[in-house]
C-alpha cells in the first residue's frame, strides 16, 4: 500500500493500552507512531488517546509539554479518537471530575468516570454501532465511563444495551468510545478512524 494511503496516526504513549492501539492501527492500514513529545505529535495526522487512568495521563501530558500542543492541534481540526480514559479526556464536561481535572473539550458531551463500576465489574457485551455494519461489535468495558448528555453537534453511535447509556460518540473528526476496541481482534473501529483521518488529509 502506498505511503500516502497509510496515514501517520499517533498513539499518546504516556500510559495505558499503547502497544495494543499501535498494533490495531497497523492492521487497519495506518502507519502508527508513539507520541511522547510535541515533535512526535507534529508528525501525526491523527491521534489516539488510549485507555488507562485519565488523571495520570493528563498529569504526564503536562510534564511532557503536550497539553498546549494537543489543544492547538485538536482546535485546528486534527482527527482524534479516545477509548475509555481517552473518552474522558476528550469530553467537554465531566459529571464527576477529580479535583482540578481538566479535559480537551473535543466533543460536546458530559461524561461520568468509572460509571460502570470498578475493575471487578468489567464485562463484555455486543453493541450495535451506527455506520459499522456487519455483525454486532463486541465491546470490552473495564472501569468504563458512560456519556450522560451530548450536545447538538455530537452524534451517539452506540448505547450499552443493559443500561441504555451512550458508549460511542462522534463529532466531526473526533471519535470516542467507552469500551476498548484495541483489546479485540475486530478492527472496524480503528478502520473507521483511519478513514476519518484519510478524509481530513
Amino acid at each position: 500500500m502506498p505511503s500516502a494511503e497509510r496515514p501517520a496516526i499517533g498513539v499518546l504513549a504516556l500510559q495505558g493500552d499503547v502497544a495494543e492501539h499501535l498494533r490495531a492501527l497497523e492492521e487497519a492500514g495506518a502507519r502508527p507512531l508513539a507520541v511522547r513529545s510535541p515533535a512526535a505529535l507534529d508528525e501525526a495526522t491523527g491521534l489516539i488517546i488510549p485507555g488507562g487512568e485519565s488523571t495520570t495521563i493528563w498529569k504526564v501530558a503536562e510534564i511532557f509539554g503536550l497539553v498546549g500542543p494537543l489543544r492547538k492541534r485538536i482546535a485546528a481540526g486534527m482527527p482524534v479518537f479516545g477509548s475509555c480514559a481517552g473518552m474522558i479526556m476528550l469530553a467537554g464536561r465531566l459529571a464527576d471530575p477529580a479535583s482540578g481535572q481538566e479535559t480537551l473539550g473535543a466533543i460536546d458531551m458530559t461524561v461520568r468516570r468509572n460509571a460502570f463500576g470498578r475493575q471487578v465489574d468489567s464485562f463484555e457485551t455486543d453493541l450495535s454501532i451506527a455506520g459499522l455494519g456487519g455483525d454486532p461489535y463486541r465491546g470490552v468495558f473495564i472501569r468504563a465511563p458512560w456519556v450522560e448528555r451530548i450536545g447538538e453537534g455530537a452524534e451517539a453511535l452506540a448505547a450499552e444495551p443493559r443500561t441504555g447509556k451512550i458508549v460511542a460518540v462522534r463529532q466531526g473528526s473526533a471519535l470516542a468510545t467507552a469500551f476498548h476496541p484495541e483489546l479485540t481482534g475486530d478492527r472496524r473501529i480503528h478502520e473507521l478512524f483511519v478513514s476519518i483521518v484519510r478524509q481530513q488529509s
